[in-house]
């Protein structure tokens, strides 16, 4: 790489990490907005359903409320980005979905369809306590203290032996404790649970199998990795959010090619997703592939032309274009 490149890199770490400190405390703020409707598998609206969006950028903040009598729920004064929308209600499955705000135009309507929890293996969520298990076991990863996540996950998936889901929490902590074999053996009871769930088996075995390949590709186990990942953009071949999160992957274990080829599908399932742009731009900046970059860049900068991110990548632009 040559010194340009790696000066540039520099100047886009400092820039990013500038703007981070300035913009913190602003972060997810914004006058975008979105809403929904969540509905039970009969399509009837829920009245009463805990919704929740957390910014991806800022765990701080967090917008809540309940659904209405027609199961409809909105967020107001939201800044540009991802957001994790989480909806709780007693005697059904927890949803998670990965969403994108944009202040520039208007989101589209989102519907969340919860999924009862079969009777027979016991447990029913049924109190704000046994939801509070989970979402403390959440905060504990992200903290990175694994152990006591894991004790978490164990006692809400003791409560709720039907949610097998959590299995790949469970694994996602042990893969990050480097114990791989514990995690493997988790993402493979997801896995094996999943085939019986029409509901979410097909997302399940896709966050699963990714699992498993991360847990390779942090072994050096290239070609074992590269084979899981592929089964799971084949199981979920419409989740833009999983091809993304498979880029990153590879990008932060420098497998720029790998990366731009994951971040490339994410941009053609939602091409208006600006995130997979600017990664891309970041990958070809690593390659010192400039034209590149620039050209990546600057579609970025069509889908997103204002904000804190939008002046970092202006910044790299007018280094590069010197």
């Amino acid at each position: 790489m040559s010194n340009r490149a790696l000066k540039i890199i520099g100047f886009l770490t400092l820039a990013a990490g500038l703007v981070a400190g300035l913009g913190y405390a602003q972060a997810g703020r914004g006058v975008g907005r979105i809403g929904g409707v969540v509905v039970d598998p009969d399509g009837n609206p829920m009245e009463g359903v805990k919704v929740k969006i957390v910014f991806s950028q800022n765990e701080k903040m967090v917008f809540e409320q309940a659904t209405s009598k027609k199961g409809e729920w909105s967020f107001i004064g939201l800044g540009t980005g991802n957001w994790e929308f989480t909806a709780n209600a007693a005697g059904y499955m927890p949803q998670t979905k990965a969403l994108y705000v944009s202040q520039l135009g208007v989101n589209p309507k989102v519907t969340v369809t919860m999924q009862k929890i079969r009777k027979g293996g016991g447990g029913i969520v049924a109190d704000e306590a046994t939801f509070a298990i989970l979402e403390k076991g959440n905060q504990l990863f992200k903290e990175a203290k694994y152990d006591e996540a894991i004790a978490q996950y164990q006692d809400f998936l003791t409560k709720n032996p039907n949610l097998y889901q959590i299995q790949v929490s469970i694994g996602d902590c042990y893969r990050e404790k480097g114990e791989f074999d514990k995690a493997i053996e988790n993402y493979n009871k997801v896995l094996d649970q999943a085939k019986a769930d029409p509901a979410l088996g097909k997302e399940m075995s896709a966050k699963a199998l990714s699992g498993i390949g991360n847990c390779y590709l942090k072994q050096g186990k290239i070609s074992e990795a590269q084979g899981f990942f592929k089964q799971s953009i084949e199981a979920s071949p419409k989740d833009e959010i999983l091809a993304y999160n498979v880029g990153e992957i590879y990008f932060s274990n420098q497998g720029y090619d790998d990366a731009i080829k994951y971040f490339d599908i994410a941009s053609q399932i939602r091409p208006e997703w600006p995130d997979p742009y600017k990664k891309l731009g970041d990958v070809y900046l690593n390659k010192a592939e400039m034209p590149k970059a620039v050209e990546k860049y600057e579609k970025f900068l069509t889908l997103e032309p204002d904000g804190e991110r939008a002046a970092v990548v202006r910044s790299i632009l007018n280094a590069i274009k010197k």
